[in-house]
C-alpha cells in the first residue's frame, strides 16, 4: 500500500480523498492554486504546495508542476479525483514515466474509452447494446448522408471529451449544416479535436449509470445503478440510487452489460458505464467514465462500500475480496448538487444533521469562494429505507441547509424534489427544472 499520495484536485473531492487517506493511514499532499490558498483541502492535508496562478490551465491542469510536486514530496501516487486531469491519458502516461502511480486506469484504456467513436466500436464487438449511429463524419455531405440513413431527429456528438460539449440536436435537415459546424468547432475549442459522429436521438429516455470496481486479476464487480436524469444543460443536478425505473430484470441485464464493457477493454480501477434507458426498458451504451464520479456517494450509501478507498486499493494492486453476489442494495439514497451562482463570502453556514444525512463540501464560515472553477459547492446526500422516506429526508435537509453570502440553487432543488414527476420516479432527461436554476455547469456529468 502507498505511504503518501498527492491529490491533484481541489474542493470537496480533494477533502473527500484526504479523509479516506487519513482513515487508511496514508500521508497526503495537497496542491493548490493561489486562489485556493485558504481552501479546506490545503488545511487538512499533511503537506501542501502551491502549483500556480488561479486559472486552472496554470495550476490544476499544469501537468509539469503537479509531477514536480509529487517528486519533491516523495508521493508514490497521484489521485486525480474527477474533472481536471482525471481522464487525461497523457497525464496518466506522464505519471508512469516518472515512476508515479496514477490512481485510475491505464493511459491506453483512458484513450480508448475517451474516444467515443472507438468506444462504440468496442462495445458493438463486445455485444453491448449501442444507440444506432455512424462512424466519424468528416464533412457536411457525409453528415447529411448518415443523418438520412439513421433518420431524424439526430444528435451530432464530439468524439472526444464530455460535459455536454460538442453536442447538437438536429430535428430536421435544414438545421444540419449549422449544427454540424457549431458542434465541430465547439469540440475543437474544448478538446482540440473537432471530429464528430451522429447518433439517433432517443426521447424520452432516462440516464442510468452503473458503478464498477475492477482489479488487476480480472475481477469486475458492479455496485448497482444510479439514476441521473435530472439535468440542466447536460449537467446532472440530482441523482438517486437505485433508479426508481429499473426493474430487477433490467438491473441484472444492465449490470451484466456494464461488466462486459469493462472486461472488453481489460479495465482496472473504479469506473462508470453510462446508459440511456427508453420507456420500453431498452438500454443503450452511451459512454464510460474512466474515473470517480461526483455522485459516487449515493452508491456508497446503498452498498456500504467506500469507493474512494477501493480506488486507492485497486491502484496499489489489491484484489477485490468479495463476490458479485455479496453486493446487496440497502434502501435508497438521493444526492442534490448544491451549486453557486457566482462568487461570494460565506457569512453563515448551517449544515443539516441527523441519521444518514451527509454534506460533502469545502465550505466553512468566512470562506471566500473563488470564481475560477466549477460552480458546485457541495453535495447533500441522504439515505433511507424507502424512496418516499428518502425524499422527505432530502426535503428536510435542504430546508435546513443554509449557505448565507453565496447565491445558490437550494430553493430550486427543493422545488424539484417536490414535483409530482420526481416523487413518482416517472421523469426523463427532458425534465424541466423548477425555479430560476441558472447554474454554471459542474465539471462532471
Amino acid at each position: 500500500m502507498f505511504s503518501k499520495i498527492l491529490i491533484a484536485n481541489r474542493g470537496e473531492i480533494a477533502v473527500r480523498i484526504i479523509r479516506a487517506c487519513k482513515e487508511m493511514g496514508i500521508s497526503t499532499v495537497a496542491v493548490y492554486s493561489k486562489a485556493d490558498a485558504d481552501s479546506l483541502h490545503v488545511a487538512l492535508a499533511d503537506e501542501a504546495l502551491c502549483i500556480g496562478e488561479a486559472p486552472a490551465t496554470k495550476s490544476y491542469l499544469n501537468q509539469k508542476n503537479i509531477i514536480s510536486a509529487a517528486l519533491v514530496t516523495g508521493a508514490q501516487a497521484i489521485f486525480p479525483g474527477y474533472g481536471f486531469l482525471s481522464e487525461n491519458a497523457d497525464f496518466a502516461d506522464l505519471c508512469q514515466k516518472h515512476g508515479i502511480v496514477f490512481i485510475g486506469p491505464s493511459s491506453e484504456v483512458i484513450s480508448k474509452m475517451g474516444n467515443k467513436d472507438a468506444a462504440r466500436s468496442i462495445m458493438i464487438k463486445a455485444g453491448v447494446p449501442v444507440i444506432p449511429g455512424s462512424d466519424i463524419v468528416s464533412n457536411i455531405e457525409e453528415a447529411r448522408s448518415e443523418a438520412e440513413r439513421i433518420g431524424y431527429p439526430i444528435l451530432i456528438k464530439a468524439r472526444a471529451g464530455g460535459g455536454g460539449k460538442g453536442i447538437r440536436l438536429v430535428k430536421a435537415p435544414g438545421e444540419l449544416s449549422s449544427a454540424f459546424t457549431m458542434a465541430s468547432e465547439e469540440a475543437r475549442m474544448a478538446f482540440s479535436d473537432g471530429n464528430v459522429y451522429i447518433e439517433k436521438y432517443l426521447s424520452p429516455v432516462k440516464h442510468v449509470e452503473v458503478q464498477l470496481l475492477a482489479d488487476e486479476g480480472g475481477n469486475v464487480i458492479s455496485l448497482g445503478e444510479r439514476e441521473c436524469s435530472i439535468q440542466k444543460n447536460n449537467q446532472k443536478l440530482i441523482e438517486e440510487a437505485p433508479s426508481p425505473a429499473v426493474t430487477k430484470e433490467v438491473r441484472k441485464a444492465i449490470m451484466e452489460a456494464a461488466v462486459k464493457a469493462a472486461k472488453a477493454v481489460n479495465y482496472t480501477s473504479v469506473g462508470t458505464v453510462e446508459f440511456l434507458l427508453d420507456k420500453d426498458n431498452n438500454f443503450y451504451f452511451m459512454e464510460m467514465n474512466t474515473r470517480l464520479q461526483v455522485e459516487h456517494g449515493i452508491t456508497e450509501q446503498v452498498t456500504g462500500i467506500d469507493i474512494v478507498k477501493w480506488q486507492i486499493r485497486l491502484a496499489a494492486g489489491v484484489l477485490i475480496n468479495f463476490q458479485q453476489e455479496d453486493i446487496k442494495l440497502d434502501g435508497y439514497a438521493i444526492e442534490c448538487r448544491i451549486n453557486a451562482r457566482g462568487g461570494g463570502r460565506v457569512k453563515f453556514l448551517h449544515v443539516p444533521g441527523g441519521p444518514w444525512v451527509r454534506f460533502d463540501t469545502v465550505l466553512y464560515h468566512d470562506y471566500l469562494l473563488p470564481t475560477f472553477y466549477d460552480s458546485m459547492i457541495g453535495k447533500l446526500i441522504v439515505h433511507a429505507k424507502t424512496r418516499e422516506e428518502a425524499i422527505r429526508k432530502m426535503h428536510s435537509a435542504l430546508c435546513e441547509l443554509v449557505v448565507d453570502g453565496i447565491d445558490n440553487n437550494i430553493d430550486s432543488q427543493i422545488d424539484t424534489i417536490n414535483t409530482k414527476e420526481f416523487k413518482s420516479g416517472n421523469y426523463y432527461t427532458n425534465f424541466h427544472m423548477k425555479g430560476s436554476d441558472s447554474d454554471a455547469p459542474s465539471r462532471d456529468i
